[in-house]
């Protein structure tokens, strides 16, 4: 792990992690606990009776595993997750404000070839986009 995320998750949360799958990628996703926090409270307002809902929280809660870091900024991820997310040898860690992702290398260079395309002419699909200057 990159020292200045080391640093950063050791500063606000010492370390302790949530990770659990993205139910909408090939990937993980990882929160500090105190976001995952909040993470599970958005949840806990989602319904059992709308069976997408229940869906999205099964995946999410039933996934969430605790991982603490160590001294020098490892995780150790469950083998479920791992396999879920195919993740081998080489893995990409991708900050995401309130959390990571954490993608094969494989993976994520399809995702990125695929939002490339994607993001061609998305201004005309978006108005946040087209007013969004970089």
């Amino acid at each position: 792990m990159p020292a200045r995320y080391r640093t950063c998750l050791s500063e606000n949360c010492d370390g302790q992690l949530i990770a659990t799958i993205d139910s909408r990628q090939a990937c993980l996703l990882l929160y500090p606990l105190n976001e995952w926090e909040i993470i599970e409270r958005k949840l806990s307002q989602l319904s059992d009776m709308v069976p997408a809902e229940r869906a999205l929280k099964r995946l999410l809660i039933g996934h969430a595993h605790e991982c603490d870091m160590d001294k020098n900024g490892r995780l150790l991820i469950p083998s479920l997750l791992r396999d879920y997310a195919a993740l081998e040898k080489n893995v990409m860690l991708v900050g995401q404000f309130n959390k990571f992702e954490i993608w094969s290398d494989i993976a994520w260079n399809a995702q990125i070839q695929q939002d490339l395309q994607l993001n061609m002419g998305a201004e005309a699909d978006s108005p946040r986009l087209s007013e969004l200057s970089l």
